[in-house]
């Protein structure tokens, strides 16, 4: 009898360090996803900077060539309106002429359908 309880006492000890075995390797496994979960915050903190930087570069080149398009723009709209100033006091007297003709050149007559 003595045998089986130290049969027992065996078990239950071999039972014992397999469940501290099997505590301790849940632990590891713990400390491993803790370690890799900050490795990934890390990593995707890294590349989203990275992202923000490739993007401010890309917004500054497009912005800077805006104001060239802006300035270009600008030039342009200055050059139509002189060329558009510089034709209207071409042309103001002979238009001027023209309006004036059709408004004061009245030709009074009595209707078609007014009779004596």
């Amino acid at each position: 009898m003595a045998q089986k309880t130290e049969g027992i006492q065996q078990l239950l000890i071999a039972e014992k360090k397999a469940s501290e075995m099997v505590g301790e390797a849940r632990k590891r496994k713990a400390l491993k996803l803790k370690t890799a979960k900050k490795e990934a915050e890390v990593e995707i903190a890294k590349f989203k900077a990275e992202k923000e930087s490739h993007y401010k570069r890309m917004e500054e080149e497009m912005l800077g060539k805006k104001s060239d398009n802006e300035a270009q723009i600008q030039l342009l709209t200055n050059q139509k309106m002189k060329d558009i100033e510089t034709m209207f006091r071409k042309n103001k007297p002979a238009a001027l002429k023209t309006i004036n003709e059709v408004l004061f050149d009245i030709n009074i007559r009595l209707h078609e359908n007014v009779k004596f």
